[in-house]
């Protein structure tokens, strides 16, 4: 291509230097997908944050009201209602977010499964109202749960259950999608610095604070409040972790974790906790659920296929905790572990 330069005679004037508004950090928070978010951005001004973090928001508020599960209007719960007498053409997002949910079962070989719907009720941990099931109960429930009960049709965008009385729950990738479609709004609005976190599920970073090589994310001690396993400086990736902390009950003295492990349809037992990092919210929540359900054994051998993946799974009791850190580079509390496994 020939670019023609044309130079126009112009009176000569002083030079007019552009001043660049130095950008301030700015935080807001919201309450969505029954927990609290929070969105650090540095803009150039409050009504340009407020404008962002708005718009943020909004996109959590819609996805939530898409993929729901306890919302009998959304997207999610047709496809529960109906999925197995039809085959149903959805959107393009949910159907994204199915295809993304199946990848991560048959990568993780079921550990993670977004057919977990009836577990989650027949444990109580739908409506927090905790029991144990009968046996019979759960074998019942044996056929209806299961990744490979959902067929997807990437040519009509079709969902089909292959059994009635499946159901999905998008609880352990749900806020990681989110997630990611945050931080692609920013970057599409061209936020150069950003972190946006739901919860203690998932958190993504865009950039760094100024004068900072990261956003800095501290991985909590699930039980004890107020101390930290780790930290993390987090710069264009996102950090998800996974604990029985927040959801769980005790009957006599037992405590039953609300991560199922689809394989035998109970609460995973001996793990407190895993973190890991994956430059994808989506996959990162699903990896840290599928890791929770995996053994470290069997967790080194998935992540071996993701280098850029590194990972701090914590099982054991709280007395002689065993860290089995995966590539995982930040200093460990002094004291927290009683043996560390490293694996690079």
């Amino acid at each position: 291509m020939l670019v023609m330069l044309v130079i126009v005679p112009c009176q000569m004037r002083s030079p007019v230097l552009a001043v660049e508004t130095p950008e301030r950090l700015y935080t807001t928070e919201h309450t969505a997908m029954a927990t609290q978010w929070q969105l650090l951005l540095y803009a150039a001004d409050a009504q340009r944050a407020a404008e962002l973090s708005e718009a943020a928001f909004d996109e959590v508020d819609r996805l939530e009201a898409l993929l729901s599960n306890y919302r009998a209007n959304s997207e999610l719960s047709r496809i529960n209602a109906q999925a197995a007498t039809d085959t149903l053409t959805t959107d393009p997002e949910t159907f994204t977010f199915l295809i993304e949910a199946q990848r991560w079962s048959k990568a993780s070989d079921g550990a993670f499964d977004i057919t977990v719907g009836p577990l989650m009720k027949a444990w109580g941990f739908f409506r927090k109202q905790g029991r144990v099931p009968l046996a019979d109960e759960l074998h019942a429930l044996r056929t209806r749960v299961g990744w490979r009960n959902l067929d997807l049709d990437p040519a009509t965008r079709g969902v089909r259950f292959r059994v009635p009385g499946v159901e999905l729950d998008p609880g352990g990738i749900g806020k990681g999608f989110a997630v990611d479609a945050v931080l692609r709004m920013l970057r599409e609005e061209g936020v150069s610095a950003a972190m946006i976190s739901a919860g203690s599920s998932t958190i993504g970073a865009i950039g760094a604070p100024k004068g900072s090589a990261g956003w800095r994310v501290n991985a909590h001690d699930p039980w004890q409040p107020g101390h930290d396993v780790s930290s993390v400086l987090l710069r264009d990736a996102t950090l998800s972790s996974a604990n029985c902390t927040e959801k769980n009950f005790v009957l006599q003295g037992h405590r039953f974790c609300h991560i199922m492990d689809p394989r035998t349809m109970q609460p995973v037992e001996g793990v407190q906790q895993v973190t890991i990092q994956d430059p994808s919210g989506t996959a990162s929540d699903a990896l840290s659920n599928a890791l929770f359900v995996l053994t470290p054994a069997q967790s080194v051998r998935l992540l071996a296929r993701l280098p850029q993946d590194r990972a701090l799974i914590v099982t054991g009791p709280e007395d002689h905790r065993v860290c089995t850190a995966i590539r995982w580079q930040e200093p460990i509390a002094s004291g927290f572990c009683a043996r560390i496994v490293e694996v690079q």
